[in-house]
């Protein structure tokens, strides 16, 4: 058995041995304008990954050790894709570049298999100017259908007047996008309450509800990271952030504290100067082999020297906004419930460290303590929580709207 096992960890340590994923074929699936998703048929699970890149406008998908059996074809008169183009990398791995005609949201999941389909990797594009899809309140891998629950939005016009009083339409503007991190989730519970209650389950309803609210809002989004009872890898996390392109970043949780029922209250977090050293010097690290943008600009072709300022101010940038909003979320949850901390808190999460989104991690209460555990179980206060978080952000976005959104052009 020792043997057996010796064996099959040098084969593991060696990727060339494994036997490649086979793409068997690929197809569009389209529920809904302006929507597209691209479907992969797989011979088994793959490790993957994807961004974008502008100038053109392309959406990159990287798969471990894959082949395809047949070479895609692009499709037809396709609103968003314009071609597909495939290549080998370190002559194993394959990576597979969409031509697109416009700039895209995207995300991606596995399936699992059903009684109709193997093994599929799906990969979702929404239109940046089209966003109909907001969030779905399934978890996209249990999902038998490619249907989902989610907020159809119309796009905006902004009407402007020329000479001659002849209205004019101008591009539309975008909404603004407000991803929402729903703390733990699966195999991590978070804390657990003194009757019992898992943390995960509190901040999802936490999180659906502001996300719902959101959606009410006239040029906002809402973009769920986790819609469902399981685990997200916290890197990950701001990973489906930046990929949705998102302005802000909330992630929501409720405190614990061991050995004492009675301390109570929300607080507010945003990433502490240590967090955002350790932060630039991962990314400067690995910048040559990042395709990753920050601000709209790419570091993999800067110098060392350029390369830290930019990163630098970028950072610099996103903690002033992350202490504004988070001032404005603290301020506002203040009159639903009391503040443990009067001031915003700097802590090393994790899920704070995008260098270009502002963000915050709230602890909506004490779920150690059975008066909060029991308000928090409630709707009605879940509501209130939503509601002053929704506040925090309309007051931030009034006093710093993004440009090209509907709200700067009020």
């Amino acid at each position: 058995m020792q043997l057996l096992s010796a064996f099959l960890l040098v084969m593991l340590s060696f990727p060339g041995l494994a036997k490649p994923v086979q793409i068997m074929d690929f197809h569009l699936g389209k529920p809904a304008q302006p929507q597209t998703r691209l479907v992969f048929d797989l011979s088994a699970p793959v490790t993957h990954n994807i961004f974008t890149l502008n100038s053109p406008y392309r959406l990159v998908i990287d798969l471990k050790n894959t082949q395809w059996v047949n070479n895609p074809k692009p499709p037809d008169n396709d609103p968003i894709i314009k071609d597909i183009r495939t290549a080998l990398r370190n002559k194993e791995d394959l990576r597979v570049v969409v031509d697109l005609n416009q700039p895209i949201h995207t995300k991606s999941f596995l399936l699992k298999p059903d009684n109709h389909h193997g093994h599929q990797l799906v990969v979702e594009m929404n239109t940046l100017t089209h966003p109909s899809y907001a969030f779905s309140l399934e978890q996209p891998a249990l999902a038998s259908s490619f249907r989902a629950q989610v907020a159809p939005i119309k796009p905006t016009d902004v009407t402007t007047t020329t000479k001659g009083n002849t209205a004019a339409t101008s591009k539309p503007k975008r909404d603004i996008i407000i991803a929402i991190d729903a703390g733990h989730g699966g195999i991590d519970p978070g804390a657990i309450g003194t009757k019992g209650t898992p943390e995960k389950e509190i901040v999802l309803a936490i999180a659906k509800e502001l996300a719902m609210l959101i959606m009410k809002e006239r040029g906002f989004r809402a973009v769920l990271i986790r819609n469902g009872d399981y685990f997200i890898k916290l890197r990950d996390r701001i990973e489906l952030a930046r990929q949705y392109q998102a302005d802000l970043f909330i992630s929501i949780h409720a405190d614990a504290y061991l050995g004492s029922e009675i301390v109570q209250g929300s607080s507010v977090y945003m990433l502490s100067r240590q967090g955002v050293s350790s932060e630039a010097a991962r990314w400067l690290a690995n910048k040559e082999n990042a395709a990753d943008l920050i601000g709209g600009i790419s570091l993999s072709d800067k110098d060392e020297l350029l390369a830290s300022v930019l990163l630098d101010l970028s950072q610099a940038s996103t903690l002033e906004a992350s202490t504004h909003f988070g001032q404005k979320v603290l301020k506002a949850l203040g009159k639903v419930s009391k503040n443990h901390f009067s001031q915003v808190q700097r802590a090393g999460f994790m899920v704070l460290r995008a260098p270009d989104i502002p963000s915050i991690l709230i602890e909506t209460g004490f779920i150690s303590n059975p008066q909060e555990e029991q308000r928090l179980n409630h709707s009605e206060y879940r509501y209130q929580i939503a509601n002053a978080i929704l506040e925090g952000v309309r007051d931030y976005f009034n006093h710093y709207p993004p440009l090209s959104t509907l709200l700067a052009s009020r």
